[in-house]
């Protein structure tokens, strides 16, 4: 009996001790407040919202691993004689930094693994975040207030971007020596500050002997602190602005429908993590990639067959191949722009686009609005049609860059390959454009269709005249509100603009919204008011009890809806 009182003291003093941490913490930090909102917060269930996370746990998984190769990884460009375990290079001269990665690879316990799963994960983090910031950009989720995460993403991209580059490089085989040899010549391009900016970083005249030294702590220290700082924002900003999420009953801009994090969320998001991280780790364990044993050590006057840097960098290679020869000299300078202008201002102008767009789009939409609802992509057809024509661009850059190992292996003339790439280049996006712009329009009709008439059936009907007509059923409530509850932007009006740039504003907006006809406005407006009516009624419904509680009409599926603030 007294070990049990005991016992309940214990437990008391230990209740007292956490309460009063807690109140402490509450009254310095809003502890309550705060994590009540965090763990009601709700998430979307659509797919297409793991995207962020599928690079979020990518990155974690690249931490991770990272960490490990660190301990063994040594970034000194001493040359030395190998006399370590992979006997085909006995006694080949070669970096420090290569013979380190060698070791990890046929030495170290679990070395090869770790490198192989680094290696897949970040060119799933870096594919991630590319397809997050298509679906950001497609369904218009990057409007006011959102348009300071699409910067900050797009940051994290081009970050990205750079820490993958930096991490390639390190291993000094012949491989990564070529890349860092093409970026020696695109930081010569640059006009007057090129020549210092390459003795910079390379230590001296090429190949120097301090360019792994510098991209060493680079990739370990200052581009995975802006990353992680970054990220940290991104998703503060996440919760501080809510989700936008698919049209739908029940979905407007003034709530967030969707899963609450605890518990749904958090075991969805924690399925996710290790799903992603056992697919690295089979990927690691039998996708053999970048095997540099193979490649050797490198030396400046070698060049690897078939070489092809990773997908990521593979459209300036592309760019690279595909610009003429064409130099000026100035004044005793030589301005080389087929380096400088597929290299550098090229890039430079894609990502200021890219920057750009969300304030051009809300310049030319007018208005104050802040949209949380998801666009479906084939209500914006014109952006669509620049989104498909810029993936086309990158597309054909990317297969540029394989020219010679296309080439080969269709047994096709090099020559007429990159003449088709450039033709290509030009008239490609455009068509792209075009095609994509008409295919939305062509989905615009056919869910106003569907909304009108109804879905199409497999009967045929007869008329008393004889004539045979498709036999159509009404959509269900819940499908005829999304496909009604769509917002389409009017052109502003031409007629009111009195200033230059007022005309040419006007002019943008009426070609990037001229396309939704004023008769489909208006039917959808109809149908969205009907679509709403009966909405309104099922909801009456559920109140009443004949519904299950806290269950979607749509899928069964347990969600939860929070109002914004």
């Amino acid at each position: 009996m007294t070990h049990s009182r005991a016992r309940a003291a214990r437990r008391a003093a230990l209740r007292k001790a956490a309460e009063r941490g807690f109140k402490a913490a509450d009254q310095r930090l809003p502890v309550a407040a705060g994590g009540k909102a965090l763990l009601r917060k709700a998430f979307p269930e659509h797919w297409s919202f793991l995207l962020g996370e599928l690079a979020l746990y990518s990155l974690l998984v690249l931490l991770m691993t990272g960490v490990y190769l660190t301990l063994f990884f040594d970034a000194d460009m001493t040359q030395i004689r190998y006399d370590g375990a992979y006997r085909p290079l006995r006694g080949r001269p070669m970096s420090v930094a290569y013979a380190s990665t060698l070791e990890i690879s046929f030495e170290v316990r679990g070395g090869l693994l770790v490198r192989q799963i680094h290696h897949w994960a970040a060119l799933i983090f870096i594919s991630a975040i590319g397809l997050h910031m298509l679906r950001i950009f497609f369904t218009g989720a990057f409007r006011k207030p959102r348009d300071i995460n699409w910067v900050i993403g797009l940051t994290l991209f081009v970050l990205a971007l750079a820490e993958g580059f930096s991490g390639y490089s390190l291993p000094d085989d012949l491989l990564s020596g070529t890349g860092l040899r093409i970026a020696q010549g695109i930081m010569l391009s640059i006009p007057v500050v090129g020549t210092y900016v390459a003795l910079f970083a390379f230590g001296g005249e090429y190949p120097g002997d301090e360019i792994i030294d510098r991209l060493y702590p680079l990739h370990i220290l200052l581009l995975p602190g802006l990353l992680l700082a970054l990220v940290v924002a991104h998703l503060i900003l996440v919760v501080i602005l809510q989700h936008t999420h698919w049209s739908g009953p029940g979905r407007t801009n003034r709530n967030v429908v969707g899963h609450a994090m605890v518990p749904q969320f958090a075991a969805r998001s924690t399925g996710l993590f290790f799903m992603v991280a056992g697919a690295l780790g089979i990927l690691g364990a039998v996708a053999q990639i970048n095997p540099v044993w193979n490649y050797g050590p490198y030396q400046p006057g070698q060049v690897s067959t078939a070489a092809q840097p990773d997908w990521y960098v593979g459209f300036l290679e592309g760019s690279l191949r595909l610009m003429p020869p064409f130099e000026t000299t100035l004044f005793g300078h030589t301005v080389m722009w087929n380096v400088l202008v597929p290299a550098v201002i090229l890039p430079a102008l894609l990502f200021l686009v890219l920057y750009a767009y969300p304030l051009f789009e809300q310049w030319i939409t007018g208005g104050d609005e802040t949209p949380h609802v998801c666009d479906r992509p084939r209500n914006r057809p014109v952006r669509t049609g620049l989104g498909v024509a810029g993936v086309t661009f990158y597309g054909v850059l990317l297969l540029a860059g394989g020219n010679d190992v296309l080439a080969h292996t269709f047994d096709v003339s090099l020559n007429a390959l990159t003449w088709a790439f450039r033709v290509l280049l030009v008239v490609g996006p455009p068509l792209a454009f075009l095609l994509a712009k008409r295919l939305c329009l062509a989905l615009q009709k056919l869910d106003a269709e569907r909304v009108t008439e109804g879905e199409e059936t497999s009967h045929v009907r007869q008329s008393v005249e004889g004539t045979f007509s498709a036999d159509h059923e009404p959509l269900p409530q819940a499908e005829k509100f999304r496909l009604a509850a769509q917002r389409f932007p009017r052109p502003l009006d031409a007629q009111a603009a009195a200033s230059r740039a007022a005309r040419l504003r006007a002019a943008l907006s009426r070609w990037y919204y001229q396309d939704s006809p004023a008769r489909q406005w208006r039917t959808i407006g109809h149908q969205r008011e009907r679509a709403q009516t009966a909405v309104s009624g099922l909801r009456a419904e559920q109140r009443k009890g004949r519904a299950v509680s806290g269950r979607s009409a749509r899928t069964g599926k347990r969600t939860r809806t929070l109002r914004r603030r």
